[in-house]
Parts: C-alpha cells; sequence; structure tokens
C-alpha cells in the first residue's frame, strides 16, 4: 500500500472573511463597482454573504488597510482610487481644490491667536489642558462666495512659528505641509446646523443643512493639528464624487 503524498492532500478551505474579500476584490477589478462607489453595509453584506458581522467587518478592515476601500465613521465605505490617482478622501488645501476648478480662492482671517488649551481642545491635541496652543479661524472663498469655515487648534509645540504666517497668501494646510510634513491623517464627517453666527459668515439661512469634518492630523507620531471644516451643504462635495 502506498502513503498518499502530502502534496495530493486537499487544502484546507479558506476563511469565511477571506471569502468575503475575494468577493469584493472580484468585483471592484470587474469594474462593477468603481472607484468612489458606495459599497454595501455591513448589515447588507451579512444578509447577502449569511456569515456573522465580525467575520464582514474583518473582510473590509483588511481591505481597507490593503488600500481597496476607504472608510468613513458614521458615512459608509467606498472604493478607494487606484493608486497614482488622488483619493477620495485625500487631505488637500481648499485653496488647492478650487484652483482646480479654475476658480479664485481668497482667505479672510477672523482670529489668530496664542491661548491655552480647554479640556476639549487638549483631548484633541493630546496635550495637557492648560497648554499653551495657537488657535486660528478663517473663512475662505470661492470667487467670494464662502465655502468653508475653518476653526483649527494647533501644537504649538510642534509649529512654533504659526503665528507668523500671512494666511492671505498660503493656507494653514499648506504651511503645516511644509514644516511638519504629514504621516497620519483622521476625518470625520457629520451633518450639521451652523450657528447663527456661522450662518452669517457663509450668507446661508438658518436651517440650511452643513457638511462637518473634524480633520487630525499627525507628524512623526505627534498630533499636529485638529481642524473644524464647515461646509454648506449646497456649495461642497466630498472630492467632487460622494454627497452626504
Amino acid at each position: 500500500m502506498f502513503s498518499r503524498s502530502p502534496l495530493s492532500q486537499p487544502s484546507p478551505p479558506a476563511p469565511f472573511y477571506e471569502k468575503v474579500k475575494q468577493a469584493i476584490s472580484e468585483k471592484i477589478a470587474a469594474g462593477v463597482w468603481r472607484p468612489h462607489d458606495r459599497i454595501p453595509s455591513e448589515a447588507e453584506l451579512v444578509a447577502q454573504f449569511g456569515f456573522s458581522r465580525m467575520t464582514i467587518n474583518r473582510a473590509l478592515r483588511e481591505l481597507t488597510d490593503e488600500g481597496l476601500l476607504v472608510r468613513l465613521q458614521g458615512v459608509g465605505t467606498f472604493v478607494a482610487e487606484p493608486k497614482g490617482q488622488s483619493a477620495l478622501f485625500e487631505i488637500r488645501s481648499i485653496a488647492d481644490e478650487i484652483a482646480a476648478r479654475n476658480h479664485q480662492h481668497r482667505c479672510e482671517v477672523l482670529m489668530l491667536e496664542e491661548t491655552l488649551a480647554s479640556a476639549e481642545q487638549a483631548l484633541e491635541l493630546n496635550v495637557k489642558e492648560g497648554t499653551r496652543i495657537f488657535h486660528s479661524v478663517m473663512v475662505h472663498y470661492e470667487n467670494d462666495i464662502p465655502v468653508q469655515i475653518e476653526d483649527r487648534c494647533v501644537n504649538a509645540g510642534r509649529v512654533p512659528d504659526y503665528l507668523n504666517q500671512d494666511y492671505t497668501q498660503t493656507t494653514p494646510h499648506a504651511y503645516l505641509s511644509l514644516v511638519a510634513p504629514l504621516t497620519e491623517g483622521e476625518h470625520i464627517v457629520e451633518a450639521v446646523r451652523a450657528t447663527p453666527q456661522e450662518c452669517d459668515l457663509l450668507r446661508i439661512k438658518e436651517h440650511d443643512p452643513c457638511l462637518l469634518i473634524r480633520r487630525r492630523t499627525w507628524s512623526s507620531s505627534q498630533i499636529v493639528s485638529h481642524a473644524r471644516l464647515l461646509f454648506p451643504g449646497n456649495r461642497y462635495r466630498l472630492q467632487g464624487h460622494f454627497m452626504s
């Protein structure tokens, strides 16, 4: 009697999460789901495949880590841009976005100050409450129409010359990218209502919807800034491809 060679033994079945990853990857490769498309939710994928939510979550998480998907908390999961092109949620300067549309950008600086971090600001920057920080508030215009209120707190120890820049000629994003190159970023996107003061600045009505992006950026494992970016909902799309 001859023993069976190990090479002839059947390979073990692939884990369920790998089957989900393969199915999603094949749809993307075939063009069924194209860059920037929103894919089904976790609940919808659970119903489609019949696997547990934990299995689906692992598959999506690994595909995100591999750069095939982009996930936004509270918004959904999207097909990422192929490498070599701009990603859907790439962190870009508002001035660059406006220039790409062949429009004119200008910025009005409302506040540029040194202050002591409140409890909330300290949490966002991962510093102690009362730490010296910088705070700026400005309005960005596209062809003289207000399109963004930028409320930003900056780690003063990491970017000591932040207050000395002319933000009518550059943007905080451009300056920070120069002196503290981005190594990590975080976006949290919400649909919100603006305060009366914000409505005045954006020239919108009290009940007009707004899109809020809370953005934190890191350089060399240190948080550099936290920005609260408020857009009129009818004047802004994420990279021009997705509406909330």
